[in-house]
C-alpha cells in the first residue's frame, strides 16, 4: 500500500474514534445529567483550544496524501505526538473512553513508526 494512503487512512480511523469518544462521553454526562467540567472555567478558550488541537489530525487526512516526503514524514510524526498528548491528557476513565484511546495511542504509534521508517521515493 502506498504510504501516503496507509497515513491518511490511519489519521481517519484516529479521526472516527476521536469523534464517538466524545459522542459517547456526552452521552453519559447527559444520562446522568451532569454538566461538563470545563478546565480554567472559560469554556470559550477551552473549545477554542480543543478546535484547534482536533483540527490537527483532520487536517493529516489531507495532508498525508499532499505534502512532499520530507514534510510530510516531519509533520506525520509531530501530530501523531501532539495527538497522543491529546488524547492521553484530554480523557477520561470511563470503559469506553479507555477502550477508544488504546486503539487511538495503538494507530498513533503505528503513524509515527510507518513515518519513521519512511524512506525517501528516490532511494
Amino acid at each position: 500500500m502506498d504510504i501516503k494512503i496507509k497515513l491518511s487512512t490511519l489519521w481517519v480511523v484516529i479521526m472516527l474514534n476521536i469523534i464517538f469518544a466524545d459522542i459517547l462521553s456526552i452521552m453519559i454526562e447527559l444520562v446522568n445529567k451532569n454538566t461538563l467540567d470545563i478546565i480554567g472555567g472559560d469554556v470559550n478558550t477551552t473549545m477554542a483550544v480543543a478546535a484547534i488541537i482536533t483540527n490537527i489530525p483532520i487536517l493529516m487526512i489531507y495532508l498525508s496524501r499532499a505534502l512532499p516526503y520530507r514534510a510530510n514524514r516531519i509533520s506525520n510524526i509531530i501530530a501523531a505526538f501532539v495527538t497522543m498528548l491529546y488524547v492521553i491528557g484530554g480523557g477520561s476513565l470511563t470503559p469506553h473512553y479507555i477502550i477508544i484511546a488504546t486503539i487511538e495511542v495503538m494507530l498513533i504509534v503505528v503513524i509515527i513508526l510507518s513515518a519513521w521508517k519512511w524512506t525517501s521515493p528516490l532511494e
